[in-house]
Protein backbone atom coordinates (compact mmCIF):
# COMPACT_ATOMS: atom_id res chain seq x y z
CA UNK A 1 0.00 0.00 0.00
CA UNK A 2 1.51 3.42 -1.26
CA UNK A 3 2.35 5.58 1.77
CA UNK A 4 5.53 7.53 0.97
CA UNK A 5 7.25 9.65 -1.41
CA UNK A 6 9.67 7.90 -2.94
CA UNK A 7 12.86 8.61 -1.37
CA UNK A 8 14.95 11.83 -3.39
CA UNK A 9 11.62 12.39 -5.44
CA UNK A 10 10.70 15.25 -2.36
CA UNK A 11 9.70 18.41 -3.93
CA UNK A 12 12.20 20.37 -1.56
CA UNK A 13 14.94 17.68 -2.59
CA UNK A 14 14.54 17.79 -6.47
CA UNK A 15 14.08 21.85 -6.28
CA UNK A 16 17.54 22.23 -4.58
CA UNK A 17 18.55 19.91 -7.39
CA UNK A 18 17.92 21.74 -10.32
CA UNK A 19 18.61 25.25 -8.59
CA UNK A 20 22.09 23.47 -8.50
CA UNK A 21 21.84 22.34 -11.80
CA UNK A 22 20.83 25.59 -13.15
CA UNK A 23 22.04 28.06 -10.47
CA UNK A 24 22.24 30.63 -13.41
CA UNK A 25 18.26 30.58 -13.20
CA UNK A 26 17.35 31.20 -9.69
CA UNK A 27 17.61 34.34 -7.38
CA UNK A 28 19.45 33.12 -4.12
CA UNK A 29 15.83 32.84 -2.25
CA UNK A 30 15.14 29.97 -5.47
CA UNK A 31 12.99 31.98 -7.06
CA UNK A 32 13.06 30.98 -10.56
CA UNK A 33 13.68 33.94 -13.04
CA UNK A 34 12.97 34.75 -16.47
CA UNK A 35 15.53 34.33 -19.62
CA UNK A 36 15.61 37.41 -21.10
CA UNK A 37 18.54 39.79 -23.15
CA UNK A 38 20.61 36.38 -22.94
CA UNK A 39 20.71 36.96 -19.12
CA UNK A 40 18.51 35.22 -16.52
CA UNK A 41 16.48 38.16 -14.24
CA UNK A 42 13.30 40.04 -14.45
CA UNK A 43 11.42 38.56 -12.02
CA UNK A 44 8.38 40.39 -12.42
CA UNK A 45 5.65 39.64 -9.73
CA UNK A 46 5.28 36.49 -8.32
CA UNK A 47 2.35 34.22 -8.77
CA UNK A 48 1.49 31.42 -6.86
CA UNK A 49 2.29 27.95 -8.73
CA UNK A 50 1.38 24.78 -7.13
CA UNK A 51 0.98 21.23 -8.02
CA UNK A 52 -2.12 19.10 -8.80
CA UNK A 53 -0.66 16.07 -7.59
CA UNK A 54 -1.09 17.56 -3.92
CA UNK A 55 -2.33 20.59 -3.34
CA UNK A 56 1.19 21.96 -2.42
CA UNK A 57 3.43 24.84 -3.64
CA UNK A 58 6.22 24.42 -5.59
CA UNK A 59 6.94 28.10 -5.94
CA UNK A 60 6.38 31.07 -7.31
CA UNK A 61 6.20 32.28 -11.12
CA UNK A 62 7.50 35.11 -12.10
CA UNK A 63 4.80 37.01 -14.19
CA UNK A 64 6.54 40.10 -16.35
CA UNK A 65 4.86 43.42 -17.93
CA UNK A 66 3.58 43.92 -21.82
CA UNK A 67 7.15 46.01 -22.13
CA UNK A 68 9.49 43.78 -20.77
CA UNK A 69 8.19 41.41 -22.82
CA UNK A 70 8.49 43.55 -26.08
CA UNK A 71 12.13 44.12 -24.73
CA UNK A 72 13.09 40.24 -24.82
CA UNK A 73 11.31 40.29 -28.46
CA UNK A 74 13.30 43.12 -29.34
CA UNK A 75 16.83 41.54 -28.62
CA UNK A 76 16.20 38.28 -29.61
CA UNK A 77 15.84 39.94 -33.32
CA UNK A 78 18.61 41.43 -32.85
CA UNK A 79 20.47 38.03 -31.32
CA UNK A 80 18.57 36.81 -35.16
CA UNK A 81 20.49 38.95 -37.06
CA UNK A 82 24.30 37.54 -35.98
CA UNK A 83 22.64 33.60 -35.57
CA UNK A 84 21.26 33.52 -38.96
CA UNK A 85 24.77 34.21 -40.31
CA UNK A 86 26.32 31.00 -38.39
CA UNK A 87 27.32 28.26 -40.38
CA UNK A 88 24.76 24.85 -40.10
CA UNK A 89 27.86 22.94 -39.37
CA UNK A 90 28.20 25.09 -35.94
CA UNK A 91 24.70 25.08 -35.41
CA UNK A 92 24.30 21.55 -35.39
CA UNK A 93 27.62 21.72 -33.23
CA UNK A 94 26.01 23.78 -30.57
CA UNK A 95 22.18 21.52 -30.82
CA UNK A 96 24.30 18.45 -30.44
CA UNK A 97 26.30 19.81 -27.11
CA UNK A 98 22.83 21.01 -25.58
CA UNK A 99 21.58 17.45 -25.84
CA UNK A 100 24.20 15.95 -24.23
CA UNK A 101 23.20 18.61 -21.68
CA UNK A 102 19.63 17.31 -21.84
CA UNK A 103 20.72 13.38 -21.40
CA UNK A 104 22.44 14.15 -18.12
CA UNK A 105 20.19 15.88 -16.66
CA UNK A 106 17.28 13.42 -18.30
CA UNK A 107 16.52 11.60 -14.96
CA UNK A 108 15.59 14.98 -13.17
CA UNK A 109 13.52 16.92 -15.84
CA UNK A 110 11.68 13.57 -15.48
CA UNK A 111 11.45 13.85 -11.80
CA UNK A 112 10.64 17.62 -12.28
CA UNK A 113 7.37 16.82 -14.56
CA UNK A 114 6.15 14.27 -12.62
CA UNK A 115 5.76 17.13 -9.75
CA UNK A 116 4.99 20.10 -12.13
CA UNK A 117 1.86 18.08 -14.49
CA UNK A 118 1.49 15.07 -12.73
CA UNK A 119 2.34 12.84 -14.94
CA UNK A 120 3.27 9.16 -14.37
CA UNK A 121 7.47 8.07 -14.75
CA UNK A 122 7.48 6.17 -17.89
CA UNK A 123 5.03 9.44 -19.60
CA UNK A 124 7.74 12.10 -17.90
CA UNK A 125 10.55 9.95 -19.33
CA UNK A 126 8.99 9.62 -22.83
CA UNK A 127 8.09 13.21 -22.74
CA UNK A 128 11.98 13.89 -22.59
CA UNK A 129 13.20 11.05 -24.65
CA UNK A 130 10.84 11.83 -27.59
CA UNK A 131 12.53 15.50 -27.55
CA UNK A 132 15.79 14.36 -27.69
CA UNK A 133 15.70 11.68 -29.82
CA UNK A 134 13.48 13.53 -32.41
CA UNK A 135 15.87 16.70 -32.85
CA UNK A 136 18.76 14.03 -33.32
CA UNK A 137 17.02 13.25 -36.19
CA UNK A 138 16.87 16.16 -37.47
CA UNK A 139 20.65 16.64 -36.97
CA UNK A 140 21.13 13.74 -39.27
CA UNK A 141 18.85 15.17 -41.74
CA UNK A 142 19.13 19.03 -41.67
CA UNK A 143 21.14 19.64 -44.45
CA UNK A 144 19.19 18.84 -47.18
CA UNK A 145 15.97 20.48 -45.49
CA UNK A 146 17.74 23.47 -45.87
CA UNK A 147 19.13 23.41 -49.04
CA UNK A 148 18.23 26.28 -51.01
CA UNK A 149 16.15 28.04 -47.94
CA UNK A 150 17.05 30.70 -45.57
CA UNK A 151 16.42 31.69 -41.74
CA UNK A 152 12.54 33.33 -41.44
CA UNK A 153 13.47 35.43 -37.84
CA UNK A 154 12.05 35.58 -34.81
CA UNK A 155 9.70 32.08 -33.61
CA UNK A 156 7.44 32.90 -30.94
CA UNK A 157 6.52 29.69 -29.14
CA UNK A 158 3.09 29.82 -27.20
CA UNK A 159 2.44 25.77 -25.79
CA UNK A 160 0.39 24.05 -23.67
CA UNK A 161 1.37 22.24 -20.90
CA UNK A 162 0.89 19.32 -21.71
CA UNK A 163 4.17 18.21 -23.64
CA UNK A 164 6.32 20.71 -22.33
CA UNK A 165 9.52 18.68 -24.27
CA UNK A 166 8.46 16.14 -26.73
CA UNK A 167 6.12 19.18 -28.17
CA UNK A 168 8.01 22.78 -27.34
CA UNK A 169 11.45 22.04 -26.32
CA UNK A 170 11.92 19.80 -29.57
CA UNK A 171 10.11 22.76 -32.00
CA UNK A 172 12.62 25.05 -30.22
CA UNK A 173 15.72 23.10 -30.68
CA UNK A 174 14.70 22.82 -34.30
CA UNK A 175 13.94 25.99 -34.90
CA UNK A 176 17.71 27.41 -33.44
CA UNK A 177 18.86 24.69 -35.42
CA UNK A 178 17.48 25.91 -38.80
CA UNK A 179 18.96 29.39 -37.89
CA UNK A 180 16.41 30.91 -35.84
CA UNK A 181 16.62 33.21 -32.87
CA UNK A 182 13.55 31.61 -30.58
CA UNK A 183 11.12 33.30 -27.43
CA UNK A 184 8.94 30.69 -26.01
CA UNK A 185 6.12 31.84 -22.89
CA UNK A 186 5.86 29.09 -19.97
CA UNK A 187 2.54 27.99 -19.97
CA UNK A 188 0.98 29.28 -16.81
CA UNK A 189 -0.29 25.92 -15.22
CA UNK A 190 2.70 23.62 -15.80
CA UNK A 191 6.22 22.33 -17.31
CA UNK A 192 8.40 26.05 -15.49
CA UNK A 193 10.99 24.03 -13.65
CA UNK A 194 11.39 21.74 -16.39
CA UNK A 195 11.51 24.18 -19.21
CA UNK A 196 13.64 26.32 -16.92
CA UNK A 197 16.36 23.57 -16.89
CA UNK A 198 16.26 23.04 -20.42
CA UNK A 199 16.66 26.84 -21.80
CA UNK A 200 19.46 26.98 -19.21
CA UNK A 201 21.53 24.29 -20.90
CA UNK A 202 20.17 25.56 -24.33
CA UNK A 203 21.84 29.33 -23.56
CA UNK A 204 25.70 27.46 -22.10
CA UNK A 205 25.57 26.16 -25.45
CA UNK A 206 25.26 29.39 -26.60
CA UNK A 207 21.75 28.77 -28.86
CA UNK A 208 19.95 31.99 -28.94
CA UNK A 209 16.63 31.27 -26.80
CA UNK A 210 14.28 33.08 -24.94
CA UNK A 211 11.90 32.39 -22.14
CA UNK A 212 8.71 34.52 -20.54
CA UNK A 213 6.22 33.71 -18.47
CA UNK A 214 3.26 36.33 -17.73
CA UNK A 215 -0.59 36.03 -18.83
CA UNK A 216 -1.04 35.37 -22.76
CA UNK A 217 -3.53 38.41 -22.85
CA UNK A 218 -1.44 40.63 -21.32
CA UNK A 219 1.52 39.57 -23.49
CA UNK A 220 -0.15 38.76 -26.89
CA UNK A 221 0.83 42.61 -27.83
CA UNK A 222 4.59 41.13 -27.92
CA UNK A 223 4.51 37.28 -28.66
CA UNK A 224 1.63 37.29 -31.66
CA UNK A 225 1.40 40.45 -33.19
CA UNK A 226 4.58 42.06 -32.66
CA UNK A 227 6.34 43.00 -36.50
CA UNK A 228 9.83 41.68 -34.90
CA UNK A 229 8.14 38.49 -34.71
CA UNK A 230 8.40 36.57 -37.90
CA UNK A 231 6.44 33.62 -37.08
CA UNK A 232 4.55 32.35 -34.40
CA UNK A 233 4.08 28.07 -33.09
CA UNK A 234 0.97 28.03 -31.11
CA UNK A 235 -1.08 24.80 -29.10
CA UNK A 236 -4.15 25.79 -27.13
CA UNK A 237 -7.70 25.72 -26.82
CA UNK A 238 -10.43 26.60 -30.18
CA UNK A 239 -11.69 30.00 -28.67
CA UNK A 240 -7.71 31.73 -28.19
CA UNK A 241 -6.47 30.07 -31.61
CA UNK A 242 -9.76 31.45 -33.37
CA UNK A 243 -8.47 34.67 -31.95
CA UNK A 244 -5.20 34.56 -32.78
CA UNK A 245 -6.15 33.40 -36.81
CA UNK A 246 -8.30 36.77 -36.40
CA UNK A 247 -5.30 39.14 -35.39
CA UNK A 248 -3.26 37.49 -37.86
CA UNK A 249 -5.39 36.89 -41.14
CA UNK A 250 -4.36 40.83 -43.32
CA UNK A 251 -0.33 39.88 -41.72
CA UNK A 252 2.21 38.92 -43.35
CA UNK A 253 3.69 36.67 -40.60
CA UNK A 254 3.78 32.88 -40.70
CA UNK A 255 2.08 30.70 -38.00
CA UNK A 256 1.63 27.23 -37.03
CA UNK A 257 -1.69 27.15 -34.95
CA UNK A 258 -2.67 23.67 -33.67
CA UNK A 259 -5.99 23.53 -31.99
CA UNK A 260 -8.79 21.01 -30.47
CA UNK A 261 -11.22 18.70 -32.02
CA UNK A 262 -13.07 16.08 -31.52
CA UNK A 263 -10.87 12.80 -32.26
CA UNK A 264 -13.63 10.18 -32.94
CA UNK A 265 -13.63 5.85 -32.97
CA UNK A 266 -16.16 4.35 -35.23
CA UNK A 267 -16.83 0.85 -35.23
CA UNK A 268 -18.45 -0.83 -37.82
CA UNK A 269 -18.14 -4.71 -38.96
CA UNK A 270 -15.28 -5.90 -36.72
CA UNK A 271 -14.76 -8.13 -34.55
CA UNK A 272 -11.61 -7.84 -32.78
CA UNK A 273 -12.44 -7.38 -29.43
CA UNK A 274 -9.06 -8.07 -27.81
CA UNK A 275 -7.21 -5.90 -30.30
CA UNK A 276 -9.56 -2.92 -29.19
CA UNK A 277 -9.71 -2.82 -25.68
CA UNK A 278 -6.03 -2.72 -25.34
CA UNK A 279 -5.74 0.70 -27.96
CA UNK A 280 -8.81 1.72 -25.33
CA UNK A 281 -6.24 1.34 -22.48
CA UNK A 282 -3.56 2.85 -24.25
CA UNK A 283 -5.74 6.13 -25.29
CA UNK A 284 -6.37 6.86 -21.35
CA UNK A 285 -2.07 7.76 -20.86
CA UNK A 286 -2.19 11.08 -19.11
CA UNK A 287 -5.74 11.13 -18.90
CA UNK A 288 -6.33 11.88 -22.28
CA UNK A 289 -5.19 15.59 -21.70
CA UNK A 290 -4.02 15.60 -25.38
CA UNK A 291 -4.88 16.52 -28.52
CA UNK A 292 -5.14 13.44 -30.34
CA UNK A 293 -6.92 11.66 -27.64
CA UNK A 294 -9.96 9.54 -28.75
CA UNK A 295 -12.92 10.51 -26.69
CA UNK A 296 -15.74 9.23 -28.96
CA UNK A 297 -16.59 5.99 -30.06
CA UNK A 298 -19.45 5.62 -32.68
CA UNK A 299 -20.61 1.96 -32.79
CA UNK A 300 -22.68 -0.15 -34.89
CA UNK A 301 -25.78 -0.81 -33.25
CA UNK A 302 -25.48 -4.68 -33.51
CA UNK A 303 -21.89 -4.39 -32.22
CA UNK A 304 -23.12 -2.34 -29.00
CA UNK A 305 -23.19 -5.18 -26.72
CA UNK A 306 -19.81 -6.69 -27.75
CA UNK A 307 -18.14 -3.38 -27.42
CA UNK A 308 -19.56 -2.50 -23.78
CA UNK A 309 -17.66 -6.22 -23.41
CA UNK A 310 -14.27 -4.86 -24.12
CA UNK A 311 -14.46 -1.13 -22.98
CA UNK A 312 -15.75 -1.06 -19.79
CA UNK A 313 -13.70 -3.92 -18.00
CA UNK A 314 -10.76 -1.65 -19.32
CA UNK A 315 -12.14 1.47 -17.58
CA UNK A 316 -12.43 -0.35 -14.79
CA UNK A 317 -9.19 -1.91 -14.72
CA UNK A 318 -7.20 1.81 -14.96
CA UNK A 319 -5.19 2.27 -11.91
CA UNK A 320 -4.71 6.61 -11.17
CA UNK A 321 -2.99 7.93 -8.33
CA UNK A 322 0.07 9.99 -6.91
CA UNK A 323 2.44 9.18 -9.21
CA UNK A 324 5.25 9.81 -7.09
CA UNK A 325 4.14 7.51 -3.95
CA UNK A 326 5.60 3.77 -2.59
CA UNK A 327 4.93 1.25 -0.20
CA UNK A 328 8.48 0.98 1.12
CA UNK A 329 11.48 3.17 0.10
CA UNK A 330 13.36 1.05 -2.24
CA UNK A 331 10.22 0.10 -4.07
CA UNK A 332 9.72 0.98 -8.04
CA UNK A 333 7.03 4.16 -8.50
CA UNK A 334 3.63 2.67 -9.40
CA UNK A 335 2.79 1.87 -12.77
CA UNK A 336 -0.38 4.46 -13.20
CA UNK A 337 -2.61 4.90 -16.35
CA UNK A 338 -2.36 8.49 -14.95
CA UNK A 339 -2.41 10.60 -12.10
CA UNK A 340 -4.47 14.30 -11.94
CA UNK A 341 -5.68 15.74 -14.11
CA UNK A 342 -3.91 19.94 -14.64
CA UNK A 343 -5.60 21.27 -11.63
CA UNK A 344 -8.60 20.68 -9.30
CA UNK A 345 -10.58 23.47 -12.01
CA UNK A 346 -10.11 21.30 -14.80
CA UNK A 347 -12.03 18.24 -12.63
CA UNK A 348 -14.60 20.84 -11.99
CA UNK A 349 -15.34 21.96 -15.49
CA UNK A 350 -15.95 18.31 -16.22
CA UNK A 351 -18.31 17.49 -13.97
CA UNK A 352 -20.05 20.58 -14.58
CA UNK A 353 -20.25 19.34 -18.58
CA UNK A 354 -21.07 15.76 -17.31
CA UNK A 355 -24.03 17.19 -15.01
CA UNK A 356 -25.29 19.35 -18.58
CA UNK A 357 -25.56 16.16 -20.60
CA UNK A 358 -26.99 13.47 -17.83
CA UNK A 359 -29.26 16.38 -16.89
CA UNK A 360 -30.29 16.74 -20.46
CA UNK A 361 -31.05 13.38 -21.26
CA UNK A 362 -27.44 11.40 -21.78
CA UNK A 363 -26.74 7.66 -19.80
CA UNK A 364 -23.78 7.17 -17.83
CA UNK A 365 -22.45 4.11 -18.79
CA UNK A 366 -19.32 4.37 -15.93
CA UNK A 367 -18.33 6.97 -13.48
CA UNK A 368 -14.92 5.29 -12.04
CA UNK A 369 -14.18 6.51 -8.39
CA UNK A 370 -10.62 6.76 -6.78
CA UNK A 371 -8.44 3.94 -5.18
CA UNK A 372 -7.19 5.32 -1.65
CA UNK A 373 -4.50 2.82 -1.96
CA UNK A 374 -3.24 5.21 -4.48
CA UNK A 375 -3.10 8.44 -2.08
CA UNK A 376 -1.62 9.67 1.17
CA UNK A 377 -4.08 9.53 3.86
CA UNK A 378 -5.50 12.96 3.97
CA UNK A 379 -3.87 14.41 0.26
CA UNK A 380 -5.89 16.47 -1.23
CA UNK A 381 -6.97 14.51 -4.57
CA UNK A 382 -9.41 17.97 -5.54
CA UNK A 383 -7.31 16.98 -8.93
CA UNK A 384 -7.90 13.86 -9.27
CA UNK A 385 -10.88 12.66 -11.66
CA UNK A 386 -11.70 8.36 -12.16
CA UNK A 387 -12.63 7.67 -16.01
CA UNK A 388 -16.19 8.19 -17.40
CA UNK A 389 -18.32 7.23 -20.15
CA UNK A 390 -21.53 8.69 -21.12
CA UNK A 391 -24.13 7.24 -24.15
CA UNK A 392 -25.93 9.39 -26.57
CA UNK A 393 -25.21 13.24 -25.07
CA UNK A 394 -28.14 15.40 -26.06
CA UNK A 395 -26.32 17.85 -29.22
CA UNK A 396 -27.12 20.76 -27.33
CA UNK A 397 -24.80 19.98 -24.90
CA UNK A 398 -20.95 21.13 -24.71
CA UNK A 399 -19.72 17.56 -24.42
CA UNK A 400 -21.38 17.10 -28.32
CA UNK A 401 -19.23 19.11 -29.95
CA UNK A 402 -16.42 19.68 -27.64
CA UNK A 403 -12.98 18.02 -26.48
CA UNK A 404 -13.11 17.63 -22.85
CA UNK A 405 -8.92 17.31 -22.83
CA UNK A 406 -9.75 14.86 -20.05
CA UNK A 407 -11.35 11.35 -19.18
CA UNK A 408 -14.44 11.80 -20.08
CA UNK A 409 -15.47 9.49 -23.42
CA UNK A 410 -18.93 10.47 -25.06
CA UNK A 411 -20.73 6.71 -27.00
CA UNK A 412 -22.87 7.02 -29.78
CA UNK A 413 -24.76 4.35 -31.44
CA UNK A 414 -25.91 4.09 -35.05
CA UNK A 415 -27.73 1.99 -37.64
CA UNK A 416 -26.22 3.51 -41.32
CA UNK A 417 -22.58 3.84 -42.34
CA UNK A 418 -23.88 7.79 -43.41
CA UNK A 419 -24.39 8.20 -39.49
CA UNK A 420 -21.50 7.11 -38.47
CA UNK A 421 -19.35 9.40 -41.19
CA UNK A 422 -21.54 12.08 -40.10
CA UNK A 423 -21.21 11.84 -36.54
CA UNK A 424 -17.24 11.05 -36.48
CA UNK A 425 -17.05 14.39 -38.20
CA UNK A 426 -19.11 16.45 -35.65
CA UNK A 427 -16.43 19.12 -34.81
CA UNK A 428 -15.65 20.26 -38.17
CA UNK A 429 -12.68 18.89 -38.37
CA UNK A 430 -10.01 16.81 -35.99
CA UNK A 431 -6.78 15.41 -35.94
CA UNK A 432 -6.78 11.83 -35.68
CA UNK A 433 -9.63 9.60 -36.00
CA UNK A 434 -9.82 5.93 -36.55
CA UNK A 435 -11.74 3.16 -38.14
CA UNK A 436 -12.44 -0.21 -36.65
CA UNK A 437 -13.54 -2.63 -39.24
CA UNK A 438 -12.90 -6.37 -40.47
CA UNK A 439 -14.05 -5.07 -44.19
CA UNK A 440 -10.72 -3.35 -45.75
CA UNK A 441 -13.16 -1.75 -48.33
CA UNK A 442 -15.73 -0.17 -45.55
CA UNK A 443 -12.51 1.09 -44.14
CA UNK A 444 -11.05 3.20 -47.17
CA UNK A 445 -14.84 4.02 -47.42
CA UNK A 446 -15.10 5.49 -44.69
CA UNK A 447 -11.71 7.13 -44.32
CA UNK A 448 -12.15 8.77 -46.95
CA UNK A 449 -15.48 10.62 -45.98
CA UNK A 450 -13.64 11.97 -42.45
CA UNK A 451 -12.91 15.66 -42.05
CA UNK A 452 -9.43 14.32 -39.99
CA UNK A 453 -6.10 15.00 -40.61
CA UNK A 454 -4.84 11.35 -40.09
CA UNK A 455 -7.02 8.27 -39.79
CA UNK A 456 -5.68 4.91 -38.97
CA UNK A 457 -7.52 1.58 -39.28
CA UNK A 458 -8.00 -0.44 -36.56
CA UNK A 459 -5.23 2.08 -35.18
CA UNK A 460 -4.88 4.41 -32.85
CA UNK A 461 -2.95 7.44 -34.98
CA UNK A 462 -0.61 9.83 -32.84
CA UNK A 463 1.17 13.56 -33.62
CA UNK A 464 4.06 11.43 -34.91
CA UNK A 465 7.61 11.98 -34.28
CA UNK A 466 10.91 12.56 -37.34
CA UNK A 467 9.65 12.42 -40.84
CA UNK A 468 5.80 12.09 -39.88
CA UNK A 469 3.65 15.15 -41.04
CA UNK A 470 0.96 16.26 -38.59
CA UNK A 471 -1.57 18.99 -39.15
CA UNK A 472 -4.86 19.37 -38.86
CA UNK A 473 -8.22 19.53 -41.19
CA UNK A 474 -11.01 22.69 -40.52
CA UNK A 475 -11.26 24.22 -37.32
CA UNK A 476 -8.73 22.29 -35.46
CA UNK A 477 -5.31 23.60 -37.34
CA UNK A 478 -4.41 26.79 -39.05
CA UNK A 479 -1.01 27.61 -40.89
CA UNK A 480 1.65 25.69 -41.80
CA UNK A 481 1.35 22.09 -41.46
CA UNK A 482 4.99 20.87 -39.47
CA UNK A 483 6.81 17.37 -38.95
CA UNK A 484 9.39 16.52 -41.39
CA UNK A 485 10.68 18.92 -43.74
CA UNK A 486 7.72 20.76 -43.25
CA UNK A 487 8.70 21.79 -39.70
CA UNK A 488 11.63 23.29 -41.39
CA UNK A 489 9.96 24.93 -43.91
CA UNK A 490 7.28 26.53 -41.81
CA UNK A 491 10.33 28.61 -39.82
CA UNK A 492 12.14 29.21 -43.70
CA UNK A 493 12.16 31.06 -46.22
CA UNK A 494 12.32 29.42 -49.99
CA UNK A 495 11.80 30.87 -53.62
CA UNK A 496 9.81 33.86 -54.16
CA UNK A 497 6.18 32.90 -54.27
CA UNK A 498 6.55 29.79 -53.17
CA UNK A 499 3.74 28.26 -51.30
CA UNK A 500 3.68 26.25 -48.09
CA UNK A 501 1.98 22.91 -47.15
CA UNK A 502 -0.20 23.59 -45.08
CA UNK A 503 -4.73 24.51 -43.59
CA UNK A 504 -4.48 28.48 -44.54
CA UNK A 505 -7.82 30.57 -44.45
CA UNK A 506 -8.20 29.87 -48.24
CA UNK A 507 -8.16 26.04 -47.83
CA UNK A 508 -6.52 25.78 -51.20
CA UNK A 509 -3.72 23.85 -49.20
CA UNK A 510 -4.95 20.83 -48.08
CA UNK A 511 -3.46 17.31 -47.13
CA UNK A 512 -1.13 15.47 -49.30
CA UNK A 513 -1.66 11.73 -48.07
CA UNK A 514 -3.17 10.47 -44.61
Amino acid sequence: MAKIIAPGMEWSHLLERIAATVPEAFRSDRQVLNLIEGNWGFPGHAKHYSTAVDGSELGRMPMIDLETAKRAVKFAAHEHEQWSQVDLDERRRRVSACLDLLREQRDLIAATLMWEIGKPRKLANDDVDRCIDGVVWYLDQIEPMLSGRTPLGVISNIASWNYPYSVLMHSVLVQVLAGNAVIAKTPTDGGMYALTIGFALARRCGLPVSLVSGSGGALSDALVRNPDVACLAFVGGKSNGRDIAASLYDREKRYMLEMEGVNCYGIWDFSDWDALAAQVRKGYAYGKQRCTAYIRYIVQRRLFPKFLDAYLPVLKSLKIGHPLLVAEPNDALPELDFGPLINSRKVEELRVMYSEAVGQGAISLFEGELDGTYFLPGQDISAYMGPISLLNVPRNCRLHHNEPFGPIDTIVVVDRIEELISEMNISNGNLVSSVASDDPQIARMVSSELRSFKVGVNALRSRGDREEVFGGMGASWKGCFVGGKYLVQSVTRGAPGERLYGNFPDYTLLPETR
